[in-house]
């Protein structure tokens, strides 16, 4: 039902744009077509915990990406595939990150299809991102996200940018297996879930955002109203763990101020639904000294802080914490970067500490370096607590065609 949704809007549009053209006219036509091919491999530190994990994780994935745009690139087909095979057979699966229509016209655009959209400015934590769900079976930190099915129109005018978002279709967030990382002691299916809504998946979600840049400020507003991303999980002693997605409102906020070598950064929300009302925030900067000792070499220093009313409750269990991070840009022909940072609990003892590496090797070819190691877990971090056995190291080749 969504997919044949999405294909017969894509048609539709895609028929009124192309209406009037000499599509027998190559030259009007431009094709692109990429294709990155990923041999990767997760080694855990510690035994698992749960029956049935391991502690070597490798797969292979593969992103193949077409784009054809006419009528001068006004027009264009946007489309990103995704396909992993592991050993866990939750998190080997296959989505369009992205299937979409762009057209542009004036001061206006207009998408429709599956697609990503990315608000916020913080480095470690993205609270005003709601759009899209995430890939959790991907990524820990959340930084995957699934392809959403969408209708986004824009407007640019002096005042600012005004997106409007019409989202018709509500997509899980994606859960480990019972050989996979990262999951509960019992087993949450990803389609096994409640809504709080009768429509389920179905219900008609809306989304706003006003973006405006002034000088040194970049601002953004951004008002969702429907099904929330991130599922409530509920505990049932006889049932086990249960997750639920209520309907939510969402305001956001997200703003940055660049002052000489300073990016000061600020994500705020606040969300209600019938089962829960809350006010988060991150807040920091990051400064910048360049070419240290004439080296070509950049360092970046991090520091945010990461405020969540619901304490223990959180999802990601971020509700007092402070990142410090350390960003490295050697600005050399192979690129290499590097990125390390530490969230430590200002009230516990719990530590989260991140490192990710890359570099391009030739012209066609990348390796990438990330690891994740959960240290002095306390007791009271109810979501922490689950994971405390899956500090990882891995390493990625990317081969670009």
């Amino acid at each position: 039902m969504k997919s044949q949704l999405t294909f017969t809007l894509l048609a539709l549009f895609l028929n009124f744009s192309i209406h009037g053209q000499d599509i027998s006219s190559t030259k009007a036509w431009h094709h692109d077509v990429e294709l990155d091919v990923e041999i990767d491999n997760r080694y855990f530190l510690e035994v698992p915990a749960f029956e049935g994990q391991k502690r070597n994780y490798p797969s292979l994935a593969l992103r193949p990406k077409y784009t054809v745009d006419w009528n001068e690139g006004d027009n264009s087909l946007n489309i990103e595939g995704f396909a992993r095979v592991d050993v866990d057979k939750e998190r080997t699966h296959f989505d369009f990150r992205e299937f979409y229509f762009h057209k542009i016209k004036n001061n206006w655009e207009l998408s429709v299809g599956l697609k990503k959209v990315f608000w916020g400015v913080t480095e470690s934590n993205h609270l005003v991102d709601i759009v899209n769900q995430t890939d959790a079976i991907e990524s820990f930190d959340g930084e995957e996200k699934l392809g959403q099915p969408m209708i986004q129109f824009s407007m640019y005018t002096d005042l600012g940018i005004f997106d409007i978002f019409y989202l018709p279709y509500h997509r899980k967030r994606t859960l480990p297996g019972e050989k996979g990382r990262f999951r509960f002691p019992v087993i949450i299916q990803t389609d096994d879930v409640l809504y709080e809504n009768a429509a389920k998946e179905w219900h008609q979600d809306l989304a706003f955002r006003y973006s405006h840049s002034i000088n040194i400020i970049d601002l953004g507003l951004s008002y969702f109203y429907g099904t929330s991303r991130e599922p409530l999980i509920q505990f049932d002693l006889q049932q086990g763990p249960m997750a639920i997605y209520p309907i939510i409102h969402q305001v956001g906020l997200d703003l940055q101020i660049t002052h000489n070598a300073f990016l000061w950064k600020l994500e705020s929300i606040y969300r209600t639904s019938d089962l829960q009302k809350f006010f988060a925030f991150t807040a920091g900067f990051e400064y910048t000294i360049s070419n240290i000792k004439s080296s070509g070499i950049d360092l970046g220093l991090i520091a945010e802080y990461l405020y969540d009313e619901r304490g223990a409750m959180t999802y990601n269990a971020l509700q007092n914490d402070l990142f410090l991070g350390i960003r490295l840009a050697f600005n050399d022909v192979q690129d290499t970067s590097m990125l390390v940072g530490v969230i430590s609990d200002l009230g516990k003892s719990s530590k989260l500490i991140g490192i990710e590496a890359s570099r391009r090797l030739g012209n066609t070819m990348k390796l990438e370096l990330e690891g994740r190691l959960l240290a002095s877990i306390a007791e009271e971090e109810l979501f922490l607590l689950n994971f405390k056995k899956d500090s990882f190291v891995g390493i990625t080749l990317i081969k670009y065609f």
